[in-house]
Parts: structure tokens; sequence; C-alpha cells
């Protein structure tokens, strides 16, 4: 905090984003002058209204939070910055990011617990509790199109034309394509201090991803929550639009493969055995808990309506749950030997709120260990064809089970679970209400 008062000082900085991430996975907080930040806001703080984590996508205050109603008077939470996520955002001039928690304006500066950033915390410090650290990283796809933004929503966000015409999936050519709004993402985001791997190119027309080292849980969660927003405003700058959306049209979805691991706090092995060079047997529980959960935690994988209609057959979105080595069709994909062993979430979708799914993924795994699940038998060939059970296919099938989870409760608390759960009921209800394109399309004169 000291270096980022002395660059406002020396005028090198002159506003700060102080922001935290929502329900939906957006940041969200607000531009301060430099001036004003170092002079009042780093001893005194700011705030917020609490219906910040009460709205749907469309920022509409709805009814059925516990935390914020027209009943409570829509008040304030408190942002508490983490000095830990100051970073440079060179895509804005003169600009620094700080990452914030929630707290409320009591006596205690309670938590804010439906926050999802503490409800990662929360999962991080029960494992801290067992002397382990959680290791992480995040795999997010996009598609891009030559066009604003502005032009997309005037055209319905259809018909809109993909950067790439074609199939690029690691064509150098393919990403050549667009090689001006991959370098400035790689760029920027080493800027705002993340540790960039590679740009590739994807199935879907115009799908590419940006990749990341893996960093601990918290720190990558907030890189990605960074990182989303940030890709949309340098592709904005460059008169493009990209979208995370989970499943756009009837080719591949947008993906977000989560890879996790547990660690000592001193770094030592938890999930490999250096002498018999095979897994250990809490490894085999954390995995074993994360497929028991698997369904009833669904919602934190897939939260939004569209996010279900990515699990189909044949389309690298996993359906059946089970596990196999290095196998792309399972819901889980074990990988690495040593410090790299490693497991692979292909449950979520670009989509995904990643404080959520982390602790999903956490919360699984410390139950599994808890309770010393054992792994079932590797899933060997094609999962889509297997008897497995399979993942919810629908939001309101996930919705049911994360209400009824005891896992969930227990993890997380009654307050987070029906937090999450009128999330889902607000969705439902309003696609319940909404006329389709398909609708329209298929009855408006056949029927």
């Amino acid at each position: 905090m000291e270096g980022l008062v002395a660059q406002i000082d020396e005028g090198t900085i002159d506003t700060v984003v102080l922001a935290f991430t929502d329900m939906q996975g957006r940041l969200q907080g607000k531009r301060l002058h430099g001036r004003y930040f170092a002079d009042h806001v780093v001893e005194h703080g700011t705030e917020g209204c609490n219906y910040l984590l009460a709205v749907d996508v469309d920022m509409n205050t709805v009814a059925g939070y516990a935390i914020s109603s027209w009943e409570r008077g829509y008040g304030d939470m408190e942002f508490v910055m983490d000095e830990r996520t100051i970073r440079l955002l060179t895509h804005h001039p003169a600009t620094a990011m700080v990452q914030c928690d929630l707290v409320w304006l009591d006596e205690n500066h309670s938590p804010v617990l439906q926050s999802p950033r503490t409800i990662l915390t929360t999962q991080l410090e029960r494992c801290a509790e067992r002397g382990w650290t959680a290791l992480a990283g995040t795999e997010l796809e996009f598609i891009a199109f030559d066009t604003t933004y502005e032009e997309a929503l005037d055209a319905g966000y259809r018909d809109l034309t993909p950067v790439n015409q074609y199939n690029v999936d690691y064509s150098i050519l393919g990403t050549g394509r667009i090689e001006p709004l991959l370098r400035a993402l790689r760029n920027t985001m080493y800027d705002a201090g993340m540790d960039v791997e590679s740009a590739k190119g994807e199935c879907n027309l115009g799908q590419h991803e940006i990749g990341f080292l893996y960093a601990d849980a918290l720190t990558t969660a907030d890189n990605h929550a960074v990182y989303k927003t940030a890709a949309k405003e340098i592709a904005a700058q460059q008169g493009k639009a990209i979208t995370f959306i989970a499943k756009y049209n009837d080719r591949e979805g947008n993906s977000c493969h989560i890879h996790l691991s547990l660690r000592g706090t001193d770094g030592s092995l938890v999930f490999w055995d250096k002498e018999s060079g095979e897994r250990t047997a809490l490894y085999d529980h954390f995995v074993a808990g994360v497929l028991a959960t698997m369904a009833e935690l669904t919602l934190f994988y897939a939260p939004n309506i569209n996010s279900y209609k990515r699990f189909a057959a044949g389309s690298f979105a996993p359906t059946a749950i089970g596990w196999g080595h290095d196998n792309r069709t399972c819901a889980v994909r074990l990988v690495g030997r040593g410090p790299g062993a490693r497991m692979e979430n292909r449950v979520p979708g670009a989509d995904v709120n990643p404080y959520l799914a982390l602790a999903a993924m956490l919360a699984g795994g410390l139950h599994g260990i808890e309770n010393e699940l054992p792994l079932e038998d590797e899933l060997l060939g094609n999962a889509y064809e297997s008897g497995h059970p399979r993942v919810p296919s629908t939001m309101a099938a996930a919705r049911e089970l994360f209400a009824a989870s005891k896992v969930a409760r227990a993890a997380f608390g009654d307050e987070v679970v029906d937090h999450y759960v009128n999330m889902a009921d607000v969705e439902l209800t309003e696609y319940s209400q909404t006329v389709t394109d398909w609708e329209l399309r298929r009855g408006f004169e056949r029927l």
C-alpha cells in the first residue's frame, strides 16, 4: 500500500479501482481519484450497497434474499482492501486496482458470509487447520467476434461474425489472425501480476484460450475475476466483443477446466507418495469426495441456465460423473505425477464463478477425506457411453440437489445455501416467463 500511495504522490497513478466479486462472478465497485484514495480511503475505507449481492444479472433488485431487501432498507457493506491484490491495469492510463472482502458495518465487522470470496476463504481455512494449502489453475475459453458490444446487442447477439471462420484448435495461423487482441491480453495480464503461459486456438469458430500458471487457490480466483473483466475491456478497446457464455451456439461450448491439488503448508507433497511413486490414500479420498458431491454441488459449477446446455455427448463437456487417467470424456481427469499430480474438474463452463467452484471442490474433497471415502474404479474408455451417474441436466435439478445437500449446508452454512438457492429461483422464474426465439420459430405459424 505504501508503494501505491507513493505512485499516487508521484503522479504515475491517478485512478484506483476498488472491486469485489459478486454472485455472478463479476467485478463490482468504484473508480476512485488517486488523491482521494490516498488521503481518505487508505485509512478510513469505503462502502457500497448490500444490494450488490442480491440482484439478478441485469442488476434488478429481487425478492427472497435475507441480507438485502426493501424491508431492511438496502444498507451498506464495507469494502476491506486486501493489499496482496494491488495490481496495475495498463490497458487504462495511470490505473491500479485493489480487490476487497466484504464485512458488515457492525461492531465486530463480521464477514458477509454470502460473498463468494468469503465462501472460498472459509474452505481454505478448513484446509489450513489440517496443515494444507490448495493450489489451483483455471482454463478459461472465450469466443471473439469482429463486432462491438453495442453492435452485438443491436443484432440480438445473433449472426455475429467470429474472428476465425474455421476450427483453429492449436493453429498458429488461426491465432496469428487475432494476435493483436491475444498479445494485448497476454501482456496486460502480465503487467497486472499474472503468470501468463500462452494463447491457443480452440474448436468453435473464433474460440481461444489464454493460459495462466497455477497459484494458491485464492490468488487464482482473484486473477480469474480480473482477467474476465479486463479481457472484455481490451476487446472493446479494439472494436471487438468476446463472450464467456457457456454455450453460445450448437458447436463447442466455452469451458473452464479447474485444476486443483493440496500441498502441506510447508510445501510438502500431499497427493503423491515419492517412495512408492503412486497416489496417496488422501488424494484418493479427496477425489472420491469431489465425485460423491458432484451432483449436489453442480449449482456452484454450473450457475446459470445456459450452463447446462454445454453438457452434451461428444462435446468434450462431461456428462458422466466418473474419473479417469488423462481421459477427457470424464468429469474428473487425473493428470501429472509427483509435484504435478492434480485433479482436473471438467464440469465448469467459462461462466463459472471461480470462488464458488473452488469452494465446492474443496468442500467435496474434505468431505471425502473426513469420511475416508473409497475411490471407485477408474472409468475406462468413452465415459459418454458408460452407465455412470450423470451431471444434472438442468438448473432446476441442480437447484433441488443443492438445496437438499447436507454436505453443502455443513460446509457453507444455511445462510449461504439459502442465498444461492434463491439466486437459482430468481433465474428459473425469469426464464420460465420468457418466450424464446425457438418457441416463436416452432409455433408462430405452424401451431
